[in-house]
């Protein structure tokens, strides 16, 4: 099962739901997709799909996932790294109106760089780098411990004196 995730804001990302409907219809992607499709107006034709999950729920299907094609989102790649999972991100484009500037560009770009993911900048590649993750996997690690708790504590700690 491929599982796409776009992220919990209320940022549309039709694009990508739409390239993923096409690729099935095309017979390019053959397995069961389900989606986590956010605040996207697009309404997938051809797969699964919950405008949002709870906690649980996207983690069992992040667990559950041959694959996982996320917006380029830290939180969402990161916890499907530590998971060990095949991932494909698809940064969210400012241009397109998908998000207020262009960041997901530079998280994409680093762990790309870093050899943790797959990436597709462009629709036009998705089909082809799904293939790509499928064939060649990657198996570097992400096992790089969180500090999200003692940064926020130690903020806490600091606004309290």
């Amino acid at each position: 099962m491929i599982f796409v995730c776009v992220g919990s804001r209320g940022y549309q990302f039709n694009r990508l739901l739409k390239s993923i409907d096409q690729l099935i219809e095309d017979g390019e992607i053959e397995e069961d997709v389900f989606a986590q499709i956010g605040g996207s107006e697009y309404l997938p034709i051809h797969y699964k799909y919950e405008r949002y999950l709870d906690e649980s729920t996207f983690h069992l299907f992040q667990r559950e996932a041959s694959l996982i094609i996320s917006h380029g989102g830290t939180g969402a790649l990161v916890t499907a790294l530590k998971k060990g999972k095949q991932v494909i991100a698809v940064p969210r484009r400012q241009c397109f109106g998908e998000h207020i500037d262009d960041h997901q560009l530079q998280v994409v770009g680093v762990l790309g760089e870093q050899g943790y993911i797959h990436v597709a900048y462009d629709m036009d590649d998705l089909g082809r780098v799904i293939k790509e993750a499928k064939e060649h996997p990657i198996h570097k690690k992400y096992d790089f411990p969180s500090h999200v708790i003692s940064v926020i504590d130690a903020y806490i700690r600091e606004e309290l004196k």
